[in-house]
């Protein structure tokens, strides 16, 4: 019960350690959230926790800070589905560079703003090692992001011929009779060519702006400025997340292992580890929350009072405790904003439920394999008789000559003395001898008949 407690403990305290990295919020701040760098998954999981903490305490705008010459556009492609998902006014401010995937992100947000020297645009896709694409590969990619950016423009209330233009050398930005840019070459715009006014209305920025302040003076935004930054363990969160069903069978595996091998507490150690750890880089990357850490221990809980108390009496609180884990691992791994819809969508549980099929099916496979071979081994049999019996008459260390006048054999009806779980004490024969089952927990005072003894003598 201590190695139990002690366990949950620990699962506890790793979910925990983060905490005090979370941002002060109050409601009608100005948030400020970095860009910095490449465009890549690790910054992913760092934007999607800063929208969400914002949304969620009620933020009176958000602002990125931009300085990024572009990176992958997948990872672009998630970045402007959740800023295309904010319910509170968005800002980007240029901060010298907003190349490629940066340019996509940019017009992802409602209003932008250039500091004096900076630039944006040519978003053409390439191949990570800088080379162009084949012919047909590249049609195909163009047309497909064409109609992605210029969705996201027109929502945002930008020019979508202009973002089309960043990314596609063929399309000509014409405004009233004036060609604004011809054919031939992607577009790229410096801070006075973005803030030019056309018939009124500015090219893409809304103005040139010195610094992240400056903005919100001139933006006429009210409430304290609140910068979130990035924490050391969002650099990782991104392969956390992408490792969900192996820690999720990791973690299965070490729990039954825990009960499975009586008095060795290495498999519930690994279990805790990898609950923590799923747990924890869902937390950074903005997809869990406390609540479903919650649910989980609850869960854990009731499973525990099952087997520790319980015994074979009842079911009803293993199949809560199970049912309650389940949903908390599943609910987990669901992409979620503030505002949405409780319930999440097909397209929301699509990922989360494939990770989860893989592992419990993986876990079904790998744990009927242990249950058919594990209790054969040596190395399973040595730890599971050093679990504690009471003390009483046994065979441990009596002549074999004993044990053997005994004339214990396969079809002896036998009482067991304690709980096997499956290493125990039962009587044959008016003894008491060590036994092990074939795998099956037996609860104590149960007759059986004795297909194999295994006793230490």
């Amino acid at each position: 019960m201590k190695t139990k407690l002690a366990i949950l403990a620990l699962i506890c305290s790793l979910i925990a350690a983060p905490a005090q990295a979370r941002d002060a919020i109050t409601k009608g701040d100005v948030v400020v959230v970095p860009l910095h760098g490449e465009v890549a998954p690790s910054l992913l999981a760092f934007l999607r926790r800063a929208v969400k903490t914002a949304e969620s305490n009620e933020a009176s705008a958000i602002i990125f800070d931009m300085n990024t010459y572009g990176g992958r556009l997948d990872t672009a492609t998630d970045i402007v589905n959740a800023l295309n998902q904010t319910k509170i006014p968005t800002y980007t401010f240029i901060n010298t560079n907003a190349g490629s995937a940066g340019a996509l992100i940019a017009i992802a947000t409602q209003h932008i703003y250039m500091a004096p020297v900076s630039a944006i645009g040519a978003a053409a896709p390439i191949l990570s090692t800088g080379e162009d694409l084949p012919a047909t590969a590249k049609e195909k990619t163009i047309s497909y992001w064409s109609a992605l950016i210029r969705g996201s423009a027109t929502k945002n209330g930008h020019n979508p011929d202009v973002a089309e233009a960043f990314m596609n050398k063929d399309k000509e930005v014409k405004i009233g009779d004036r060609v604004v840019h011809p054919k031939g070459a992607v577009l790229t715009l410096n801070a006075q060519e973005a803030t030019e006014r056309i018939n009124g209305k500015p090219l893409l920025a809304e103005g040139v702006a010195d610094s992240v302040s400056d903005l919100i003076k001139k933006a006429g935004l009210k409430g304290n400025e609140v910068t979130i930054e990035p924490t050391g363990f969002e650099q990782i969160a991104f392969w956390i997340t992408a490792l969900a069903p192996l820690l999720l069978l990791g973690g299965i595996l070490g729990a039954y292992l825990e009960f499975k091998i009586p008095g060795v507490t290495w498999p519930g150690i690994i279990s805790a580890i990898c609950f923590a750890l799923f747990f924890l880089g869902h937390y950074l990357a903005g997809l869990a929350g406390w609540e479903v850490v919650a649910l989980f221990i609850l869960g854990m809980v009731l499973v525990l009072i099952e087997i520790l108390f319980f015994a074979h009496s009842t079911i009803v609180f293993g199949v809560v405790g199970v049912f309650l884990m389940l949903a908390s691992l599943l609910w987990t791994m669901i992409d979620r904003y503030p505002g949405q819809n409780f319930f999440p969508t097909g397209k929301m549980l699509a990922m989360p439920l494939l990770n989860m099929f893989i592992a419990i099916m993986g876990s079904f496979i790998i744990i009927a394999l242990l249950a058919r071979y594990l209790p054969r081994t040596s190395i399973y049999r040595r730890f599971a008789l050093m679990d504690s019996n009471p003390p009483g008459p046994s065979l441990a260390g009596a002549p074999r000559q004993f044990a053997t006048a005994l004339a214990l054999a396969a079809g002896m009806q036998g009482t067991a003395v304690t709980v096997l779980r499956p290493s125990g004490k039962a009587r044959f024969a008016n003894h008491v001898v060590d036994v092990v089952t074939e795998g099956e927990f037996i609860a104590a005072q149960t007759d059986r008949k004795s297909t194999r003894l295994n006793s230490s003598h």
